[in-house]
């Protein structure tokens, strides 16, 4: 299942939104009629009306990882231990998790480019700061 051999990390971006197609539905109308405030920054973030942003996955391209995206929903199935505010960025390394960024960062970002400044800072500088199995 890996991409390529660089590309051994995987980034698990987590929306704060569940995975069924009610919840689909409602994210797509409320995007549409109210952008503001909305349960998922990360989402609203980087999705507009039509999809994900052109710049956010050229950006995620750019990147010395693999990407993967879950929903709330599923970030439970798979780490049921992993007990973390949504939305968040995790770096799976070796077989652990780590928190890369978390709920109250995301959410303080104003636009996109602050999201992938403050990610591309984290992931150079700042390396792992919580560690959950």
């Amino acid at each position: 299942m890996e991409e390529s051999g660089h590309r051994k990390d995987i980034l698990f971006f987590v929306y704060n939104v569940d995975s069924d197609i009610f919840s689909e539905l409602k994210d797509y109308f409320h995007k549409a009629v109210s952008p503001s405030p909305y349960d998922c920054p990360l989402r609203a973030l980087t999705y507009g009306s039509t999809g994900m942003k052109r710049e956010w996955k050229k950006f995620l391209m750019g990147l010395d990882f693999r990407v993967e995206f879950l929903h709330r929903d599923e970030m439970s199935k798979k780490y049921p231990a992993v007990a973390v505010p949504l939305p968040a960025v995790f770096k799976s390394s070796n077989h652990s998790l780590n928190l890369v960024l978390n709920a109250g960062e995301i959410g303080s970002c104003r636009d996109l480019e602050d999201l992938m400044d403050l990610l591309t800072y984290k992931l150079k500088h700042v390396g792992v700061m919580l560690n959950v199995h």
